[in-house]
């Protein structure tokens, strides 16, 4: 598909996207299986340089909000998820401006010692920064932190990769070339990782295209990305000024997802958002083009920041995939199937 298909196929509406986007999804995954997984996000600080404009999680360096859990945290943190059937952890936190490639080491080291659990961790713009404030390149920084124990990176960070709305909304965070290259290293070191979208700061269709051309172009030279996660800005953020003060509607949520479904056939697995547009909606992506209901996901602060934010347990997630007419199937951070019994008191708390 070029880019003026894809804008034709924008324009004529959501039963359009969803027949391209369910026939991409059904070539690739004939099976009525819809995957999830049960992770545990670990925002080890919310300490960050970065200042986005749209992000209410973090505080600036000083600040006496501003935290960095300890080690022991960590790991109770991490026993406590695999109690409850956790399979994979998101160690996540802000652009630290002191934290050095020394302490991401020896924090993976000791949670693989510990711990038989996928560590699906650090965004782009966190792998820069520690590359940064450490004086590495990236392919050492990534290098050390594979050897450590990350066993592939989420896509975090993305928004919308283009620099002309970068520059608005978060003019000190990585620019979009920056964010693929971190992402071009770690496939090219083997370490596979995930693509997002976050959409609805104001930017065009154009815009849009761009980010799904960047997207496409890599996995076309690496074939490193996993999967898809499209979701939209999500309101009550720190600066509303330069902001909308609405999330796009659920309708656009589902174009959106649809047209990246159909634009970027070179990826495998497409992710429905559930976390920030719902049950119900994330119930009907499941016809525009997603294979894949996202997370139970145990202990979420960045999104849990806006009000936009809602939760669900295992059994709910399951039942709205089989009301949808799919079947369950629990998947690890790099979309394997995972073989574990349900329990059912695995809650989540987003």
């Amino acid at each position: 598909m070029d880019r003026e298909q894809a804008r034709r196929l924008y324009r004529q509406g959501l039963p359009a996207l969803s027949e391209a986007a369910s026939e991409v999804r059904y070539r690739k995954h004939p099976a009525k299986v819809v995957s999830f997984a049960i992770q545990r996000t670990i925002n080890y600080t919310n300490v960050c340089n970065a200042y986005c404009s749209f992000c209410s999680f973090y505080r600036p360096p000083g600040s006496p909000e501003g935290y960095l859990l300890s080690d022991d945290e960590i790991m109770r943190k991490i026993e406590e998820s695999i109690a409850q059937g956790v399979s994979g952890i998101l160690i996540q936190g802000g652009d630290h401006p002191e934290l050095k490639i020394d302490y991401y080491e020896a924090l993976l080291r000791k949670v693989k010692q510990r711990f038989r659990v996928d560590c699906h961790s650090f965004s782009a713009s966190e792998i820069w920064n520690l590359a940064e404030v450490s004086g590495l390149t990236l392919e050492q920084a990534i290098g050390r932190l594979h050897e450590a124990g990350l066993d592939s990176i989420p896509g975090a960070g993305a928004e919308i990769l283009d620099d002309e709305v970068r520059n608005r909304i978060s003019p000190l965070k990585l620019n979009s070339d920056q964010w693929i290259a971190v992402h071009r290293t770690a496939h090219r070191l083997g370490l596979p990782t995930t693509a997002t979208m976050v959409f609805g700061f104001g930017e065009t269709l154009e815009h849009r295209l761009n980010h799904l051309d960047r997207l496409r172009q890599l996995q076309d030279e690496t074939g490193g990305f996993v999967a898809m996660i499209v979701w939209p800005y999500q309101t009550g953020r720190q600066r509303p000024s330069i902001l909308p003060r609405e999330k796009p509607p659920d309708e656009e949520y589902l174009a959106m997802q649809a047209l990246a479904r159909v634009y970027l056939e070179n990826f495998e697995n497409l992710q429905a958002s559930w976390l920030t547009v719902g049950l119900e909606t994330g119930r009907r992506a499941l016809d525009f083009g997603a294979n894949d209901a996202g997370s139970v996901i145990l202990e979420e602060n960045v999104i849990e920041g806006a009000p936009d934010s809602l939760a669900a347990r295992e059994e709910q997630l399951r039942r709205n995939i089989e009301l949808a007419g799919f079947t369950p199937m629990e998947r690890n951070s790099t979309y394997s199937r995972r073989a574990r019994s349900l329990r059912g008191s695995a809650a989540v708390l987003v």
